[in-house]
């Protein structure tokens, strides 16, 4: 049964269904990457140019961002094909048309028709429905299409009868073999400005396959020869309600994503961490960041007890690393093994490729700090994260539990390592490590606070149904009172979905 579809923006909006990592998800998340970085080059360009952009009337700052793709070899779904565009999907709306040849769904930049020698024959992949020419759209199943060439409109010359040649015998071609054509609709949009001014711009939304049933030829509205196409869409296909999605678009759309900060890390990190905001004049926030956890002045660290494997260690009774894990390792890449507390090997393994030790490299994912909705600031992935992947380490000033009061106020960044948040597993451990310069009872509860110093860590907002989970972590002391925590994917994540946590849930927690 078909399905009642409204409008996806592609890149903004996750979609649920895909959670498995495979081949499929891999095209997707590579289409959703280079919609990402498309995105940003063409942001950059117009802020850099901008105003020099009036006076260069041939500039097409659109098309510069997508050759600059092409040269960095970012473009995907490349090659000109029949059929369907894996990681495209019915009802995806793009921003102007040369985000359609980012993805591959219509690699032509300013005709309406695409088209693709099979067989010594051209036959049309897709078609735009502009509004330039004097298309008819007889129902939601039914487009008829206008040939290309002889319009004064695009052409800006005197009209003539079409030809029949390159996208118009192409769709007379489609026509005899039954072959299926990708059709994308423009959609006008306006938004309110400064003075109630409307600015009115246009986005494409794919509209699913369609097959040619007729082509004839008729005098169109210049007087001359033109021919024309009946399409007609293929059955069982997701259904976009035009009506309802008519009404959606009249609405002002989200602004553009302003950029407040390249890099809240200040380079810190091994990838900078901008700072965006589309809601409202917010500024960036101020903090000191750190890639480290800030010590107490009493505190002493005690080093845990490495191995002297070379080449990683070795799942062996032999191996002081993995007799601190209890024979098992929880990496293989990502976190495969989860319990209430996981000793990293740290400085004193000699082996820098353990893959027991994965937390230790940083962030290893481009993170984005933007303004929501209605919870301040949160954060998101550029970038596609497969499930059980490390995100970032949860930093800032360790305090007891009694210098909290002292520090309440109305923005407050603070993450319990202890009592509520983890289990007996932690006390069960006490009893195997002395702490020389601390009181020697487990009744003290730490907490990290990251109000004035901290990480990216700080702006994970709280989720009922989150997609992080949290890992109490050991790798360069034996306290497990205060151990690092560790936020890890608990599910495969797409690029542009906010980042949460259950600030309520057992940190170690099994992952389903």
């Amino acid at each position: 049964m078909d399905k009642t579809l409204e409008i996806r923006k592609v890149g903004l909006l996750p979609n649920k269904k895909r959670t498995r990592v495979d081949d499929r998800d891999g095209i997707i998340h590579n289409v959703k990457e280079a919609l990402d970085e498309y995105r940003e080059t063409l942001t950059k360009l117009r802020q850099k140019h901008g105003s020099e952009a009036d006076k260069r009337d041939c500039w097409r700052p659109d098309i510069e961002a997508v050759m600059r793709l092409r040269k960095k070899g970012k473009l995907v779904n490349m090659r000109k094909q029949l059929g369907p565009i894996l990681g495209v999907e019915v009802g995806d709306e793009f921003r102007n048309r040369a985000e359609l040849t980012v993805v591959g769904l219509h690699l032509n930049f300013r005709r309406g028709i695409e088209y693709m020698k099979r067989d010594g024959k051209i036959f049309a992949t897709s078609i735009v429905n502009s509004g330039r020419y004097a298309n008819h759209i007889g129902s939601p199943d039914i487009l008829i299409y206008s040939g290309e060439g002889g319009n004064p409109r695009v052409e800006c010359k005197k009209p003539k009868d079409q030809t029949l040649e390159r996208g118009n015998l192409a769709l007379k071609n489609s026509m005899e073999v039954r072959t299926h054509v990708r059709v994308i609709r423009a959609v006008k949009h306006f938004e309110v400005g400064a003075r109630a001014k409307k600015r009115y711009f246009t986005t494409y939304v794919y509209d699913g396959l369609y097959k040619v049933e007729h082509f004839w030829q008729e005098r169109g509205e210049f007087g001359k020869l033109v021919f024309k196409s009946l399409l007609k869409r293929i059955p069982r296909q997701p259904i976009i309600t035009w009506e309802k999605v008519s009404k959606q678009l009249k609405k002002p759309m989200m602004s553009k994503d302003i950029v407040c900060k390249n890099d809240i890390s200040e380079g810190k990190e091994t990838m900078p961490i901008r700072v965006v905001n589309a809601i409202d004049s917010e500024s960036h926030p101020t903090f000191n960041y750190t890639r480290y956890v800030i010590y107490p002045n009493f505190f002493k660290a005690t080093k845990q007890r490495g191995c002297d494997f070379l080449h990683g260690c070795l799942e062996c009774k032999s191996c002081p690393c993995v007799m601190n894990t209890g024979g098992v390792f929880s990496y293989n890449n990502t976190i495969t093994y989860r319990k209430s507390l996981i000793y990293d090997c740290g400085t004193t393994c000699k082996s820098s490729s353990c893959k027991n030790g994965i937390v230790q490299h940083g962030i290893q994912f481009k993170l984005e700090v933007f303004r929501t909705k209605s919870k301040g600031w949160g954060v998101r992935s550029k970038s596609y994260i497969p499930h059980g992947s490390f995100i970032c380490e949860y930093v800032g000033e360790i305090l007891q539990e009694k210098e909290v009061k002292q520090r309440r106020g109305s923005d407050e960044y603070f993450f319990w390592t202890n009592g509520k948040f983890v289990d007996h597993a932690f006390r069960d451990a006490s009893q195997h490590v002395s702490f020389p310069m601390l009181p020697n009872f487990f009744g003290d509860s730490f907490v990290i606070d990251a109000t004035q110093h901290g990480n990216v860590g700080r702006f994970v907002n709280h989720s009922c149904s989150p997609n992080l989970s949290a890992q109490s972590v050991l790798y360069d002391h034996d306290d497990v009172r205060i151990p690092h925590m560790m936020l890890f994917a608990k599910k495969s994540i797409p690029p542009n979905q906010e980042l949460t946590y259950d600030y309520s849930s057992r940190v170690g927690k099994i992952v389903p």
